[in-house]
């Protein structure tokens, strides 16, 4: 299984409760297993602005690039400014259109970052300047690789910009699961939402996850899968408010990326939220999500 990533991941953010040194973490972890070497690795080119432009608006890009964000926008997108972080997210962003390609060609990959759900059109939050999958999906889009997408939203928080980048497009089914009373307070309608209570725990999170997504995937029939796999439905994540154990999470895996193997629907895993309260945690909970995806390529390739 072939795996994206690069050093340029890291938006340099210090002590911020966004830990984005996992990622290199993450690489580290799955280059130490039997399932995956250097080779297994390809470092991306930043998004070109072109790419960017298929989900962004010019003024937002020129903002981000040419450091002009007014303060309210920082001050939205809740993590300092640097050029640094811009390169990061447009290196993501490239990270995930060559994973998507991967995947095309072999049936899953992993962009060992990205996920950046929270990223609107003409602004950022949350965390989230650049919708990397959203232009991922759209690149795929314009080059007649693939014509209808479904995005499956497994963060502890809403998807608000996949959901509104998408808006009223039949082409793109966007599925939320989350936490209901959790960021953002001002939800956007995803094609499918599926609002959890506090403290769902495993059971009650897969049972309607397996029901939810199968039904859609039957029904919609997409050519492509994005699956954002955010490590914060965790039980003792700072920023969430569910109750899922790391083998529910492991099960939570295995569900959406079986689903897209036993129908042979090209998949990409990108890794959206995580805080664990111990970052090791977060490492081994999106370590375990790409380990899942390369065991059900290996046992495929056997049967």
């Amino acid at each position: 299984m072939r795996l994206v990533y690069h050093s340029g991941y890291d938006l340099n953010l210090g002590t911020h409760v966004f830990p984005s040194t996992k990622f290199r973490m993450i690489r580290d972890r799955l280059v130490a297993s039997p399932l995956f070497s250097e080779k297994n690795i390809t470092a991306p080119e930043e998004a070109t602005e072109k790419e960017l432009l298929l989900v962004h608006t010019k003024g937002w890009i020129d903002a981000l690039s040419y450091g002009t964000l007014t303060m309210q926008q920082i001050l939205k997108l809740e993590i300092p400014y640097s050029q640094q972080m811009v390169r990061g997210f447009k290196r993501m962003a490239g990270g995930t259109i060559l994973a998507s390609r991967m995947a095309l060609e072999d049936g899953f990959s992993a962009n060992l970052g990205g996920g950046f759900h929270h990223a609107f059109p003409s602004h950022g939050e949350g965390f989230c300047a650049i919708h990397d999958a959203a232009i991922a999906v759209r690149v795929l889009q314009q080059e007649g690789l693939i014509r209808k997408a479904l995005f499956i939203d497994c963060d502890v928080h809403q998807g608000n910009g996949t959901a509104a980048i998408f808006a009223d497009d039949p082409t793109v089914l966007t599925i939320s699961l989350h936490q209901y009373h959790n960021y953002p307070f001002e939800k956007q309608q995803s094609s499918i939402d599926v609002n959890l209570p506090d403290r769902t725990g495993d059971d009650l999170y897969l049972h309607r996850l397996e029901k939810i997504y199968e039904q859609a995937v039957r029904q919609f029939r997409p050519d492509f899968i994005m699956y954002i796999a955010g490590a914060d439905p965790y039980r003792e994540d700072q920023l969430g408010g569910l109750d899922l154990s790391m083998e529910g999470l492991k099960q939570r895996d295995r569900i959406v990326l079986s689903i897209a193997r036993q129908r042979q629907i090209p998949s990409v895993i990108t890794f959206a939220g995580g805080y664990a309260r111990k970052l090791e945690d977060t490492v081994t909970i999106q370590s375990n999500t790409v380990i899942t995806a390369c065991e059900l390529m290996r046992s495929a390739h056997k049967a």
